[in-house]
């Protein structure tokens, strides 16, 4: 993983520059975090892979891709300045950037909002109706006055929003919701996966006075609520498809290799994107095949 960081810090612009500083705020390594999303609800939602690059799948790819990142991520760093000022992940020798007060970020992050404004006129009213969801969850997590950040387990519910863009691309091609089921387990999956990624922030929210679900739990009955999380969902899933179960169920069993093998959080929480990947390919690769094969 560190060298896959180090080339993508050689290659990436200057953080002293304004495109540097929103790459990197963006958290690159999480972009698929929102993009791949996409990239499943266009394989489901389709019938023939002819249907997979029309200009609205490309185009809800790419805004998912960096906007959307830029937009969600630059909001949370400009309603946590002061906390991040306590988190060794936002010092200089951590991974992520720290939010230093330049207007000029908070101006790219409402234009990156703005822009996922401009879908209105080409999406259905069901696509929209979730990005809309998206929207709205993104800004209560980390804005004033509701904040759910703050809030022990809405916090965690709230990060439902990471599906999402799966169920607007779904919509884009069909006009209709992705079945309810693989919505719910979808939403789980982002619970655990939300939660999971706080406990490295545990002791740092602690110090800032900040309330979470993981901050309640602590570390050990974090990592239990993660897998139970990540259990629903693959019941849930099962439910729609048995082998949907499989993928899913392999994120409990990912906990239980930390538990086991008494693995550092922060090792696996850098980690943690390759196992979404792999996850997330296998997902498409099924759908690919279903196409194909029937």
């Amino acid at each position: 993983m560190s060298d896959v960081s180090d080339r993508l810090a050689a290659a990436a612009p200057s953080e002293q520059t304004l495109l540097g500083h929103l790459f990197w705020l963006s958290r690159p390594r999480f972009w698929f975090y929102l993009a791949g999303p996409v990239v499943v609800g266009v394989v489901f939602g389709t019938s023939t892979t002819g249907e997979f690059f029309q200009p609205v799948t490309v185009a809800l790819f790419v805004y998912f891709l960096i906007p959307a990142n830029v937009f969600l991520y630059g909001l949370n760093d400009v309603f946590d300045a002061d906390i991040d000022a306590l988190n060794p992940k936002k010092s200089a020798e951590g991974r992520e950037l720290r939010y230093s007060g330049d207007r000029r970020v908070t101006v790219a992050v409402a234009l990156a909002a703005a822009l996922g404004v401009t879908f209105a006129p080409i999406l259905s009213l069901k696509a929209l109706t979730a990005l809309a969801g998206f929207f709205l969850l993104g800004i209560a997590y980390s804005a004033p006055p509701v904040r759910f950040k703050t809030t022990p387990l809405l916090d965690s519910v709230s990060n439902g929003l990471y599906i999402l863009p799966a169920v607007v691309a779904f919509a884009a091609v069909s006009d209709t919701f992705p079945p309810a089921l693989t919505v719910a387990g979808g939403w789980m999956w982002a619970m655990g996966m939300h939660t999971f990624s706080a406990i490295p922030d545990i002791e740092p929210d602690r110090e800032a006075g900040i309330h979470t679900t993981a901050t309640v739990l602590g570390k050990s009955r974090t990592l239990v609520y993660c897998a139970g999380c990540w259990l629903g969902a693959a019941v849930l899933m099962g439910l729609h498809h048995p082998l949907l179960a499989g993928i899913f169920a392999v994120y409990p069993l990912f906990i239980a290799g930390i538990i086991g093998g008494d693995v550092d959080i922060t090792q696996a929480y850098w980690w943690f994107p390759v196992l979404n990947m792999l996850a997330g390919t296998v997902l498409t690769l099924g759908g690919i095949w279903v196409i194909l094969h029937g």
